[in-house]
């Protein structure tokens, strides 16, 4: 009676325990049980089932991933590593240079000369010595960008400048035709060439009359 009791109280205590750790996602897909044994085997078979299930979404995950730049070149191939990590202890495994096409196929277009590097390679490379070039090509690449970005600038800045000047000296050419009240003479505006002071003037110097000048026109 006493190793009875001290069995039913040991069993109890492990099934509260399990029960209050087991994720909430499949804690109502698992039957109620009585022992602790009976529970377990109930745990087991629902991860058996599920198993291929989660290497599907695995293999999708794994398949999918995308350098995007977010976050840097070593910890994008760590997370593909880390995956196919996960899909070998579930059984599925996926060879080291399977695993190197895939983080390759997974870089952006930047990464394009250094992508035709290694297929003219001879040899192939281990992901940790993949992941050791991608880490220099991506610092190449950060050197490279400021100096492109500062070319691109300049040609931007010179185009603007060129189409303001020429803007500017279209607008002064219109303004100049369509000012009609200008002095052809001294080229001042309010008043005419007839009417001007200086080639008043500038008749008398000469001994020309205005009458004179006018019948020339």
């Amino acid at each position: 009676m006493a190793k009875h009791e001290r069995w039913e109280r040991s069993n109890r205590l492990s099934l509260m325990f399990m029960q209050s750790h087991i994720a909430k996602g499949i804690r109502g897909s698992i039957p109620e049980c009585s022992k602790a044994k009976d529970f377990l085997k109930a745990v087991e078979a629902q991860f058996v089932s599920s198993t291929k299930a989660m290497a599907s979404t695995l293999m999708k995950r794994l398949s999918s991933q995308a350098f995007d730049s977010s976050k840097g070149v070593r910890e994008h191939i760590m997370k593909m590593r880390d995956i196919a990590a996960q899909l070998k202890s579930l059984e599925v495994e996926i060879s080291e240079s399977f695993l190197v096409h895939l983080v390759l196929n997974s870089l952006p277009p930047q990464y394009g000369p250094f992508k035709i590097s290694y297929n003219t390679h001879k040899d192939n490379w281990s992901i940790n010595e993949l992941l050791t070039m991608c880490v220099q090509e991506e610092e190449r690449l950060k050197h490279e960008k400021p100096e492109s970005a500062h070319l691109v600038a300049r040609a931007k800045a010179k185009t603007k400048k060129c189409k303001a000047a020429h803007h500017s000296k279209k607008g002064n050419k219109v303004s100049f035709k369509g000012n009609k009240d200008a002095c052809f003479f001294c080229k001042k505006q309010g008043h005419m060439k007839k009417e001007c002071q200086k080639y008043i003037k500038w008749l008398e110097k000469k001994g020309i009359s205005q009458n004179k000048e006018a019948d020339k026109k």
